[in-house]
């Protein structure tokens, strides 16, 4: 029989609408504006699959709250650094094999429904 290998899951938070302080412009330092963030997260399950137990999963919503205090608490110039700032915060957490991060922001240029950046990281 062949060895299979541990349960990868992948856990995806949707279009969190947060407000924050987002650009350069006068009119963005001084007034939140929504973002949309879109995360990914892959975490070996295969002990939370065996034993269905809370202890033995990613608690995707501590880091969902982690995240809404995080981007709702501060200011940011550019949507790179917003989206780095959450990559970072996501991939503190052990448990996390790999992370990608998309930040939207809504009618950022006219004529365009939303502009994006999309970093990502893993560890081995």
């Amino acid at each position: 029989m062949p060895r299979l290998e541990p349960a990868m899951a992948r856990i995806r938070v949707k279009d969190l609408r947060l407000r924050t302080y987002i650009g350069i412009k006068e009119d963005e330092i001084r007034n939140k504006q929504d973002v949309l963030i879109n995360l990914t997260m892959l975490y070996p399950a295969a002990e939370a699959v065996r034993d269905n137990d809370i202890e033995h999963a990613l608690n995707y919503r501590t880091i969902t709250k982690a995240i809404i205090q995080h981007v709702e608490d501060n200011r940011f110039a550019l949507l790179e650094r917003l989206t780095q700032e959450i990559l970072d915060l996501v991939m503190r957490y052990d448990q996390v094999r790999y992370a990608e991060v998309e930040v939207d922001k809504p009618h950022a240029l006219r004529f365009a429904e939303s502009v994006s950046i999309t970093l990502a990281a893993h560890r081995d």
